[in-house]
């Protein structure tokens, strides 16, 4: 092996610390899965009374599920709460849908607010700012239209906030849904998904997203409220970031979030995943190395080669090992988030995990080609320091010659200022975060 340039043992060397480096983030994710999560909540009476909880329900439109969803927050075992529920377009057709659950439920303490306001470039913070600021408790929950909660979710999330914590968030998961779309998801967010969060929330790195999360008011109005985070696309990142720098802690509670949405499809999902990847990208640029790298397939044919340089070994055995050990993991991690038996055939999910596999690094690549983001109706880019601003309708930046975007492109989606930082260490350790 004399003959090989001295360079390639180096990259060889590098590829098989890397890949050690991820195994240990295989490792961590599935036992501290198993130590942190589906832990039941404590009924016992304490001493001091339960807090009031207000929660913040922001909706745009009605799918098959969003009834049942939004029920299932009425009817939580949780004493003091109040559901605040936010539509920007009063002609919403979840207008309806919420007065009625109203209606249905007069016990409740519930509220509708109309309109939003306008305080900055993000939908989702101007439409929740004005029932924000009526808000009544200490505690304040953002949930998205698509969460179903479980009766003890809300007692556990509560149960999390200790005295030096002003943030608890639930890790993504889905709910239990028919169709090759919904078996998709369910493998992501139980295997890739869970593994980076469950392994940030371990390593003390901010991983939150905002889709289910509980927040101490108090803080927040110190940091100007709500509406200070209206100027960046990715609110919940920005508002961890606040949060800690203030000297709070956060963390995650035992039972992930069960999203439920009424449609689902795998074009919509895969859309979603690009957005998300165009979010990394624009804020870590190492991003665009060390996403792919960890990759199951790409990261298995580099380590190979490595181990053939090295050791000599057979490189053909060692991907093949490498691919049915890391299915196996993923398999077990998926079970021990989803703390039961799974509702597809162990058949499909190899299709699912392999489909996942293989169209992750093309999805990435599809990022990489056009970096404007499209949210729901709207086209946004971010300058320096993650504050957004909104593409003209006739603007979808498809093209690199645009005008109106060119002189941003390289500066695009800095959304998440401080996921960079989260992100760059968990990329080394293949933690990758999510807005």
């Amino acid at each position: 092996m004399s003959h090989l340039p001295t360079p390639l043992y180096g990259f060889a060397i590098f590829f098989l610390i890397f890949w050690c480096g991820t195994w240990c983030v295989h490792l961590i994710a599935i036992c501290y899965g198993k130590f942190k999560l589906h832990k039941k909540s404590c009924k016992c009476p304490n001493e001091t009374p339960l807090p009031g909880v207000s929660i913040l329900k922001p909706l745009m439109g009605v799918d098959p599920n969003l009834e049942h969803n939004l029920e299932t927050f009425f009817t939580m075992d949780y004493p003091v709460y109040e559901l605040l529920f936010c539509v920007e377009d009063k002609c919403d057709p979840a207008v309806k849908l919420v007065e009625g659950l109203i209606a249905k439920y007069p016990q409740v303490d519930a509220r509708l607010f109309l309109g939003g306001s306008n305080v900055g470039v993000n939908p989702k913070i101007n439409n929740m700012n004005p029932a924000y600021e009526a808000a009544k408790y200490e505690f304040v929950m953002i949930s998205d239209s698509g969460i179903k909660m479980r009766n003890d979710t809300l007692l556990d999330m509560v149960h999390h906030m200790g005295e030096k914590y002003a943030l608890v968030h639930q890790m993504p998961f889905t709910c239990d849904r028919e169709g090759f779309a919904a078996t998709f998801e369910k493998v992501f967010f139980g295997t890739v998904q869970s593994r980076i969060y469950l392994s940030a929330d371990f390593l003390g790195i901010n991983c939150h997203t905002g889709m289910s999360c509980l927040l101490r008011k108090s803080v927040i109005d110190s940091l100007g409220g709500l509406k200070t985070f209206g100027c960046y696309l990715a609110e919940d990142f920005f508002i961890a970031k606040a949060i800690t720098e203030q000297g709070w802690k956060m963390r995650i509670s035992n039972q992930p979030a069960l999203q439920n949405c009424g449609t689902c499809d795998i074009s919509t999902f895969q859309q979603r995943l690009i957005r998300w990847a165009k979010l990394r990208v624009a804020m870590v640029p190492t991003t665009i190395l060390l996403e792919p790298l960890s990759e199951c397939m790409v990261l298995g044919a580099l380590a190979a080669w490595s181990a053939t340089i090295v050791f000599k070994w057979d490189p053909l055995v060692f991907y093949l090992v490498h691919i049915l050990t890391w299915f196996l993991s993923d398999w077990l991690l998926l079970t021990i988030v989803q703390n039961g038996s799974l509702t597809f055939h162990k058949f499909e999910f190899v299709i699912g995990w392999l489909f996942r596999e293989l169209s992750g690094p093309y999805l990435f690549l599809h990022a990489l080609w056009n970096p404007a983001i499209r949210w729901r109706t709207r086209t946004y880019k971010l300058r320096w320091g993650g504050i957004a601003y909104e593409l003209p309708d006739n603007c979808c930046c498809s093209n690199s010659s645009c005008k109106s975007c060119s002189s941003s492109d390289t500066t695009m989606f800095q959304t998440t200022s401080t996921a960079a930082a989260a992100a760059t260490n968990l990329s080394s350790k293949r933690l990758l975060i999510t807005s």
